[in-house]
């Protein structure tokens, strides 16, 4: 039997839990929905299987509620189920490409982290005005939030944001870094 084509009874019977409806609808769109996936670039021909699988656990999970979706004014059964195994196959693409390897199969090397020499550079006394010192003083050494230092310099906090931008931009000016 053609696998694009939709017989409503055998669907109706397989939404009210029927177990061989279900199974007959397995039969029927495996293949397809294999075929499907294999046209999603970048699958590996192993991945396929996997792939497959998710797509019917995602059919029948949460009481069908996805096969439930199924809409045949819409779109035809088959086109249906080509997007939800594209869909599926995408889905597998993007978690491998995040995987990671667990913590403790990590090389040491690769958990090593270069230790941070914190150099204090000497600003030249007239380089900025006595307010943006304090600012970057109060914000670098002190390690104070701009809400702080507002509160106890009187201004509001845009200010205390518009004094440090002014300062870094002379410092990064000073020193040779970029002003953008």
């Amino acid at each position: 039997m053609d696998p694009r084509a939709h017989d409503p009874a055998a669907f109706a019977s397989l939404l009210n839990g029927d177990k061989p409806a279900w199974d007959r609808f397995v039969l029927r769109y495996a293949g397809f929905i294999a075929a499907a996936i294999r046209r999603v670039p970048g699958l590996d021909p192993g991945e396929v299987e996997d792939v497959a699988q998710d797509v019917f656990l995602r059919l029948c999970k949460d009481g069908m509620r996805l096969l439930r979706q199924y809409d045949p004014a819409r779109a035809g059964l088959s086109t249906w189920l080509t997007i939800v195994a594209r869909s599926a196959a995408l889905d597998h693409l993007r978690r491998r490409r995040h995987a990671t390897t667990p913590l403790e199969d990590a090389p040491e090397s690769a958990l090593s982290v270069a230790p941070v020499e914190n150099e204090r550079i000497k600003i030249p006394p007239d380089l900025l005005s006595a307010r943006q010192a304090l600012v970057v003083s109060m914000l670098y050494e002190r390690e104070m939030e701009v809400t702080e230092i507002a509160a106890l310099l009187g201004v509001d906090a845009q200010t205390v944001r518009s004094t440090h931008h002014k300062a870094m931009l002379k410092l990064r000016k000073h020193f040779g870094g970029e002003t953008a």
